[in-house]
Formats: C-alpha cells, structure tokens, sequence
C-alpha cells in the first residue's frame, strides 16, 4: 500500500507518533492486537508495530523511537519523513497475537509499549484480569504514560529507571499460574529477565534484536528445491537460503534478514530446518512446516520448500 503520512507529531524523548491514512479514504487492512507493518524507508524496510485502535480501520499508527546506532531507518522517519508524503506501507502480520487466557501480565520497556498498548485496551474493555509494569530510561522518554495512567491508573505501574532503578521482576512476575498470559517486549536483556522470573505462566516475548546466540552454529552447504518450479538451488555456508532464492530470480517476501520480523516464513514441505529465527515458539519448531528462511539452514542434505 502506498499511504499518505497524515500527521507526523512528538509524543516523548526521542519518539514519534506517525498516522497513517489511504489517500482517497479506502478502508485499511483489518489487524489484531500485537501486528506489525513494514515501512519501506529509501532502500530500507523496517517493521514497526501497530499501536493505534484495531476498530478503526481509517488510519494505522505506528511510534518510532530514535536509534543513533541504528541502520537508518529511524534516522530516515525522524529526519525525512514529513505529514503529506507517501509511505509505501507491507502487512499487516501478526507474529505476537493476544491468546485467551483468565489473566494477563504486560511487561514493556521503551519502545516495547507499541505493541502491548492496544493489547491492554482489548483485555481492558473484556474485563479481563490484568495488569502492566512499564518501564524506561526517563519519564520523558515513555511514550503514552500518560494515556495509560489516565484511562488504567489501578492496573499500570509507570516505573522510569532513573527514579526507581531496574524493573521489580520477581515481586511482579511472583504470582503466574498456568491461567496466566505473561507478554513482554523490549530490550533484549529485560527478556532475559522476564524469561528467568517468569513462573508458570505461559510466556509471549517480541524482540527488537535476534536472541542472544540464535544465529550461531555450524554452517555447512545444503540443497533446496523449490517445489513450485523443481528447481534445485546450492546454499553455500557463507549465504543464506533467501539470499540464493532471490539470486535465482524468485520474488520472496522479506524485511529484517535477522529472524526477528517473520516477513519471510516459508512452508516447508519435506527435511529438517535448522531454526535460527527469534520468531517461532518451541512448540512451533517442533512441527517443523515453516521456517524463516532469512537466517535458518538446514539439518538434513535438502530441503524441499513451497516456493
């Protein structure tokens, strides 16, 4: 979709708030609660969740958070993009869906808000059973702290850093049964620590980075056909299926090209993967019929994909 930037405003330290709307008033796409969409930014594709209301399908809203260190394309919205330009928009997907459950845990940190906010309104006006612990580097930093304390002031606790040190997991995270949905993203150690202090609770993470270690392991050459075409492509150790996919002359959908998104999940109809993506769940894995095929290989000589 190409879409039009209607407005372009500051909500906190370092942070964005784009709505996005169809130039002649079509209706988006429909999303739930944890989807993502994919911006294309100059040569670059970035995913950034959706954070506005699923019932109101005139506009989508995404934050953007600042990344100095990053690979441009927070530097390009920040920067570049301005209300009245298009915005060629893919998605969109859902990687981090809501599941039901009798209560719910919300762990955020920084950015890591987007996607929990329109999770909260949902379990919210269900009446559900829930909770959220919030934290960030500053208050200035945390984008709809306000919103949240506003419309949730028994069932938010807003907790910068700088007042109140690092995040109270074990006294939060002390309670999760088997009836518990505990959902966190951020930060990659703040997972860590969720995933350590988590209990019983069934455990929902989105991550900004791949996982500590996902992408290490041997590399070793293997074949893949494609089953649509028959044809039969070497992946050398030194590049990935979707590189060779693509070199072939096959169109494949993709983004991160760091197993974060999900963008590229491939059915995989015959052979073993070598999953190295921070996207599947265990269980997922273990099934064995997709895989992403920007960062994982391969266990058995070939593998035999729906491409």
């Amino acid at each position: 979709m190409r879409l039009l930037l209607d407005s372009k405003e500051p909500i906190a330290d370092g942070v964005v708030l784009l709505t996005l709307r169809h130039p002649d008033g079509h209706p988006l796409p429909a999303w739930t609660p944890g989807a993502h969409v994919d911006l294309v930014l100059g040569d670059l594709v970035r995913q950034y969740s959706l954070c506005g209301d699923p019932r109101d399908t005139s506009i989508m809203r995404v934050a953007v958070l600042r990344e100095p260190s990053g690979r441009g394309g927070s530097r390009h919205v920040h920067d570049v993009l301005a209300a009245g330009h298009r915005v060629e928009v893919q998605g969109p997907r859902n990687h981090f869906p809501l599941v039901e459950a009798k209560r719910y845990l919300f762990v955020a940190g920084g950015i890591g808000i987007t996607p929990i906010l329109p999770m909260v309104a949902e379990v919210a006006a269900a009446g559900r059973d829930w909770r959220l612990l919030y934290g960030g580097r500053t208050r200035s930093s945390m984008a709809f702290r306000e919103e949240l304390a506003r419309r949730h002031p028994g069932n938010v606790e807003i907790r910068p850093q700088d007042e109140h040190g690092l995040l109270d997991l074990p006294a939060f995270l002390a309670e999760p049964d088997g009836d518990t949905a505990v959902y966190c993203c951020g930060p990659d150690p703040l997972l860590a620590a969720v995933e350590q202090h988590r209990g019983a609770g069934a455990l929902h993470l989105e991550r900004f980075a791949p996982r500590t270690g996902a992408l290490d392991g041997p590399r070793q050459e293997f074949d893949v056909e494609l089953a649509r075409t028959g044809a039969v492509l070497r992946v050398p150790a030194d590049r990935s299926i979707l590189d060779v996919v693509e070199r072939s002359g096959v169109s494949v959908l993709s983004s991160c090209r760091e197993g974060t998104c999900g963008t590229c999940e491939t059915t995989v109809l015959s052979g073993t993967p070598d999953h190295r993506d921070s996207v599947l769940t265990d269980e997922e894995r273990a099934v064995n019929d997709t895989m992403m095929i920007c960062v994982s290989r391969s266990c058995s000589p070939r593998l035999v994909l729906d491409v």
